[in-house]
Order: structure tokens, then sequence, then C-alpha cells
């Protein structure tokens, strides 16, 4: 089948300061793309293409030049199997999407699972942003007020005796059988650091801890996932790993409890499945997260969710970003108490 390609471009602004310790948010670009077909008419796709600022590895000054390009591939052709997009993650997830929606005929629900039909719900985590002391005991205190039984609290950016102090401050509150608690230092400590601040934050029942170093420190990573009190979970250490063969190696040296995936960093729809395929023979964990996207990729991604665990779909998500931008799409998703629903008859 032959294909017509358009690109638009939409800049989001977040509701908030969105910080992390590599740097804070106030908006997000985004490339939609969106696939038509003469053989088809009336039907379209449309999937989001939204690379990271300086966390991507496909975060390039000439993005759009490089999309038209794999855009042009793709409707000269009418190949999906979008192997040369495997250096460009967040372009073949965009295009992934779309072309699922286009097979569902335009409909936002993109697999039929559970979830899809509106019969079963996603269960997410409540993010808490890093921010002041202060904003930081807000933000967690309204999640709790909402409902979430697991909160993720981003470290790493404001003194760490003061995050011990909110982490000391639910723990006081909540057991670890009413709240399950994550951590994501997205690499902010030093590898001479990072066990001593380990074996300080397992005193509060951690669940587990995201990339407590930086990436490419395979020798220090390794020794803490072997040792660490806390489960490590491991999310930048994938971005660029695009092979099977360097997939089944870092998994292999470094042996983490879990991965994360997000398909915008790590392969689109097809790269993210192959990560949790190959995490699974080797006893690993893994959970799904969303890398800031619109309304438009977090619906994909839930949807991708729900079809790759299926009826093992018990371990929170990290999808309950739908509510970040004042100018979001609207999608036919939800948020229920600590669960994100798909509506199929909006």
């Amino acid at each position: 089948m032959r294909y017509n390609i358009e690109i638009l471009e939409k800049t989001f602004h977040f509701k908030f300061v969105a910080g992390t310790s590599r740097g804070r948010y106030t908006t997000r670009r985004s490339w939609f793309v969106v696939l038509t077909s003469h053989e088809q008419p009336g039907v379209r796709g449309v999937g989001e293409c939204a690379p990271l600022p300086d966390l991507s590895c496909d975060d390039l000054p000439d993005y759009r030049e490089v999309l038209e390009d794999a855009c042009r591939v793709v409707a000269v052709t009418g190949r999906t199997d979008f192997e040369e997009l495997n250096p460009y993650p967040s372009m073949r997830f965009g295009l992934e999407t779309a072309l699922a929606q286009f097979r569902a005929e335009g409909s936002a629900r993109l697999f039929d699972t559970p979830f899809g039909r509106g019969e079963q719900g996603i269960p997410v985590n409540g993010l808490v942003w890093m921010g002041t002391y202060d904003e930081m005991l807000t933000r967690i205190e309204e999640k709790m007020r909402q409902g979430f039984r697991c909160v993720k609290l981003k470290i790493g950016a404001i003194d760490f005796e003061r995050e011990i102090d909110l982490i000391k401050h639910i723990r006081e509150r909540f057991g670890k059988e009413q709240i399950e608690l994550r951590v994501d230092a997205n690499g902010a400590f030093a590898p001479g650091e990072a066990m001593g601040k380990l074996e300080r934050l397992a005193r509060y029942d951690i669940h587990s801890i995201e990339q407590p170093i930086g990436q490419k420190q395979w020798k220090e990573m390794a020794g803490l996932c072997a040792q660490s009190p806390i489960d490590i979970a491991l999310d930048e250490e994938l971005i660029g790993v695009n092979t099977t063969e360097g997939k089944r190696e870092l998994l292999d040296a470094l042996r983490p409890k879990y991965i994360i995936l997000k398909p915008s960093l790590h392969g689109g729809m097809q790269g993210t499945e192959e990560w949790i395929n190959l995490a699974q023979e080797c006893g690993i964990g893994s959970w799904v997260t969303s890398a800031l996207e619109s309304n438009v990729g977090l619906n994909a991604i839930a949807h991708l969710t729900a079809r790759m665990y299926g009826q093992n779909l018990q371990m929170p998500q990290g999808l309950g970003t739908g509510q970040l931008f004042t100018d979001n799409i609207p999608m036919p998703l939800e948020i229920r108490k600590d669960a994100l629903w798909y509506l199929p008859n909006l």
C-alpha cells in the first residue's frame, strides 16, 4: 500500500515547571505524523514523535529534516518494517503508532485488549516531580489523597537530607503495605557515594530506584545491581542500545532487577517489546512509562502496554502523565483513582 504522510509540529506548555536532575521543563515540542492512503479514503493514523532534549539518542538539530526523509521512504516504498529507523526511536514510535491507528481504521483503540474495550484499567504510579521541599511535600500529600497506592519521587535535585525527610514523612503516615515507594535519581548519584545513599534509602522500604548513577559506567553499575539493598531499575542505561546483541550484552553484564521502557527512547513499539522479552528470558522484570508525550503518545503507549502484558498487568506503570500540559490534545483516557482507563464510547 502507498501512503501519504503529513508532518505537523506543536509545542505544549507544562502546567508547572517539571524538574529533574538533568534540568527543568516548561515546554515540550512534538512532531505529529499523519498517515493516509488513497486506497482507504477517510481513514487516517496519527503518531507522535517526541524526542527528549539532551536525553534521546535522536535529539537532533535537524530532527524535522531526518523525519521528513524517513516519511518520504515510507510514502514512496510502502515499507512498514521501519528497520532503518532503529537509530531514531522516537521517529519509529511515531510512525508505528500512525500505522497501528490506520490499521485500526482510524480508531484510537489501537489493539483489541480488555483495556481497549474499557473492561480493565492499567494501574499507574503517582509521579511527584522535583521541586522545593514544600512543593514536593504538597505534591506527595495530593497523590496520597487521590488514592495512589504507588508513588514515584524524582530525587537528586535538592539536598539529599531534605529528600530523606520527605520519604520519612511518607513512611511515618503510610507503611509499605499501604504505599509502594519508588524513587528515580536520573543518574544523579556519584559512583563513590551511591551505595551509602542506597543504604540510607533502604531504611524506608523503597520498592526500587531508577538509574542511581549515570549511564555507561557498567563496572560500577553492575556492582550496585549486585549489592544494593534496594532493587535497581535501569532506564537511561538502555538508550541508544538498538541491536538484539547489544541488549543481551547489557542485560547479561548488569543484571538489574528491573528495566523501564519508554517507547520513544527505547526502540519504538518493536524495540520495547524486544527489550521486555529479552528481560523475561533473564528473569528481569519490567514496566513501561511515558516520556512526557502528549495524550496522543500516551494513548499509544497505554494500548501497547496492555497488549504486551495482557492478564499480567498488575505492576503499576508510569502512565499517569496525561494532565501535564495546559494545551494537551483530548483523548478518551481517564485516571480513576490509581488506574488509567480507556473510554471506548467517546
